[in-house]
């Protein structure tokens, strides 16, 4: 499936509306260059959940755990990761095969690790359309 946003407000939106649909133990992995959105989709995804703390990005602490939406939900940021054995240092399997949600930028990092039924998410800029177009990927999902 492929969505356009033109704000960020709207690519918000589309992450809302993913979370409202989020069901246990799905593993959604976020990719797109620095800026182009994936702190603002992730925030919507969390308003989704019903979650109403701030959503940062987890750059130097690989994980955020958020607990009180309807699904716990497992922020992982692991653009620093340097070995895929750090993943295993903080139970990374205890994340994915949980009763939450996982949402995890960069993930090709961690490409060996990924269970197999995925949802993919890739956002992309295409500035000749405007600053804040975005084209927004999803691979792995039935529907929204």
């Amino acid at each position: 499936m492929i969505y356009e946003t033109n704000s960020p407000e709207e690519t918000f939106r589309l992450g809302e509306t993913i979370g409202q649909k989020a069901r246990p133990g799905e593993i959604y992995t976020l990719m797109g260059d620095l800026g182009v959105g994936k702190t603002v989709f992730t925030q919507g995804v969390a308003k989704g959940l019903g979650i109403t703390e701030p959503i940062s990005s987890p750059t130097f602490t690989i994980i955020q755990e958020y607990e009180d939406g309807r699904l716990p939900f497992y922020h992982f940021d692991v653009y620093r990761i340097g070995d895929v054995e750090e993943m295993e240092e903080i139970g990374y399997d205890d994340y994915f095969f949980g009763s939450g949600i996982c949402l995890i930028e960069w993930a090709n990092l961690i490409e060996e690790i990924l269970p197999e039924n995925i949802i993919q998410i890739t956002i992309e800029k295409d500035l000749e359309k405007g600053f804040d177009y975005r084209r927004i990927i999803i691979e792995g999902m039935d529907s929204l």
